[in-house]
């Protein structure tokens, strides 16, 4: 049975043959003819002639997707350095989603501070008489020893996106570190200490006509945040604190700067505190610079203190796999003065750790 189609099908056939037949018939019978053309120009018309190439309709490019790639650009909207210096944002950017550009909602949990387990945690000495002026000394500890591993889990989540002023953000973290006695086998791998860090934080990103600074930094953002950390032990080993703190950022190609004020919380009595003194040990101030260049990052962290004391504190960082430098990463920190721990806060120490870390947000 003859379909509908066919008399359609059979016109379009006719009409394309129709109009290609002027150009073919302008075509040379052979090749003689362009080889005995002297000019080169007038033979290379003619080989196209004789190709028919004047028949083919000539159609726009499109740009072709390679699974895994983006889509071409073209050449006219190709990015050049100046544009890709607008479009691209920056480390602190992306971390703290300043930028309308990099911000994801709210509820979609990231990294905070580094998660890492770093099963080499070599202390000088290790602390057998924890004491505060208030809960006395625990005299009745384990055999612990100078080697242990160190483990860090560390989340935070965004509650409030442009909250209140314009692009800030309301953010919740918890941050918890253990020190665990993994090769003392005799006194059964027992966790020595682990901290307990819950935390809110709020942050506003500069301006952009307020974020330029002298030679080439730039103010990204200001925090403040609430911060309770304690270890849940009883007393005498129980320790706990409270503080508020006001942060800045700033941000120069590949370095980025913080500079944190602290303030504590004081408790109701100085019965009801388990370490009064800590801010003589740890400061009220701190101080972080972050280096990114290539593939390795570096952080140097100092608290600084009025008494002398305080701590420093050196982290780098290389991706195990070199195709994935937002994966598995070799870890490894090295810390000198107070406060490594909570429980060790009045407790100088010096500490080499090794292992492994996943730097992704």
């Amino acid at each position: 049975m003859p379909t509908p189609h066919r008399p359609f099908r059979s016109t379009l056939l006719a009409l394309g043959v129709g109009l290609a037949a002027p150009a073919f018939a302008q075509a040379p019978l052979d090749l003689k003819e362009c080889l005995g053309l002297p000019e080169a120009s007038a033979r290379l018309a003619c080989y196209d002639r004789l190709a028919g190439r004047e028949a083919m309709v000539t159609l726009p490019a499109s740009p072709v997707v390679v699974p895994g790639t983006a889509a071409a650009v073209p050449v006219s909207q190709a990015a050049t350095p100046a544009t890709l210096q607008q479009s691209e944002s920056s480390f602190m950017s992306r971390y703290w989603e300043l930028d309308q550009a990099d911000k994801r909602g709210t509820f979609n949990y990231t990294s905070y501070r580094p998660n890492f387990f770093m099963p080499l945690h070599e202390m000088k000495s290790v602390n057998r008489r924890p004491s505060t002026p208030t809960r006395g000394t625990a005299s009745t500890l384990p055999r612990y020893q100078n080697g242990e591993a160190k483990i860090q889990v560390s989340m935070r989540s965004k509650v409030w996106e442009n909250a209140v002023l314009p692009g800030a953000d309301l953010w919740v973290a918890y941050t918890q570190q253990s020190m665990w006695q993994l090769w003392n086998h005799e006194q059964s791998a027992p966790f020595r200490s682990t901290d307990y860090q819950p935390e809110v934080i709020y942050v506003v990103p500069t301006p952009a006509s307020w974020q330029k600074l002298p030679l080439g930094w730039s103010w990204r953002m200001s925090q403040a945040g609430i911060v309770h950390q304690s270890n849940g032990q009883p007393d005498p080993l129980s320790r706990s604190w409270n503080r508020v703190y006001a942060q800045v950022g700033l941000e120069r190609r590949d370095v980025m700067f913080n500079l944190r004020l602290e303030q504590r919380l004081k408790t109701d009595s100085v019965v009801g505190d388990d370490n009064p003194d800590v801010q003589d040990y740890l400061g009220r101030a701190e101080a972080q610079l972050m280096w990114t260049p290539g593939r390795s990052t570096a952080v140097l962290a100092w608290r600084p203190s009025l008494s002398g004391k305080g701590s420093v504190q050196l982290d780098w960082s290389y991706p195990v796999f070199n195709d994935r430098p937002d994966g598995l990463r070799w870890y490894a920190q090295v810390f000198q003065g107070y406060g490594e721990t909570l429980l060790d806060y009045n407790f100088k120490q010096t500490s080499l750790s090794l292992g492994l870390t996943i730097f992704k947000f």
